[in-house]
C-alpha cells in the first residue's frame, strides 16, 4: 500500500467514524467505532514508518502494519 492508498483508507475510515458518531450509536456501532479507532491508529503508524524509511534513504515499501497490541501500546 502506498501513501495515497493509506490516505484514502484513512479518509474512508474517518468518514465512517463520523457517520457512526452523528447519531446515537448502538452497541454494535460502538464496537465498530472501537475497530475504526484501532484501524486508524495502524494506518497513521504505517504512514509514519513510511516517512521515516524514506527520510533514512530506505525503501518505504518495506514498512508493514504493526500488530494492534504494539500500536495501541504507544504512549501519547
Amino acid at each position: 500500500m502506498d501513501d495515497n492508498e493509506i490516505h484514502a483508507r484513512i479518509s474512508a475510515l474517518v468518514a465512517e467514524e463520523h457517520r457512526l458518531r452523528a447519531g446515537s450509536p448502538s452497541p454494535e456501532e460502538h464496537t465498530r467505532l472501537s475497530e475504526l479507532e484501532v484501524a486508524l491508529d495502524q494506518c497513521w503508524d504505517l504512514l509514519r514508518q513510511r516517512r521515516a524509511r524514506r527520510d533514512a534513504g530506505e525503501d518505504p515499501d518495506d514498512a508493514q502494519a504493526r500488530p494492534v497490541g504494539e500500536v495501541e501500546g504507544y504512549r501519547q
